[in-house]
């Protein structure tokens, strides 16, 4: 029994480096008006739940932010220019999120 610490460690093999492609071969030259490299899929999958989920997330984030920033301002104190930037921000996050939502290019599909 014990700790991981106090056992002895596995060696663990290496795999051997790939071999350089040798001089005598080289790459094939692609022509010139044939695109290199394959479509490549979007960075996220846009399922419909990922986006609910992020959207409304950064909507509400957005809402409190707004809403912490507000909160000395109805107790009468004057907004500095920090209040007024987490306002901003409060907002810009709100609307990210409804645009997350709304996906106006149309990018997201359903599948399935």
């Amino acid at each position: 029994m014990g700790s991981f610490v106090s056992q002895p460690l596995d060696s663990a093999k290496v795999a051997a480096p790939p071999e350089a492609a040798s001089s005598a071969k080289p790459a094939p030259i692609s022509a010139p008006g044939v695109a290199t490299s394959p479509v490549q899929s979007p960075l996220f999958n846009n399922c419909w739940s990922c986006r609910v989920l992020s959207g409304s997330g950064l909507i509400g984030a957005g809402g409190y932010v707004y809403w912490v920033a507000r909160k000395p301002m109805k107790l009468g104190y004057a907004p500095g220019p920090g209040t007024i930037a987490q306002m901003v921000f409060g907002i810009s996050m709100a609307c990210w999120g409804v645009v997350i939502l709304s996906d106006p290019k149309g990018k997201a599909f359903r599948a399935g």
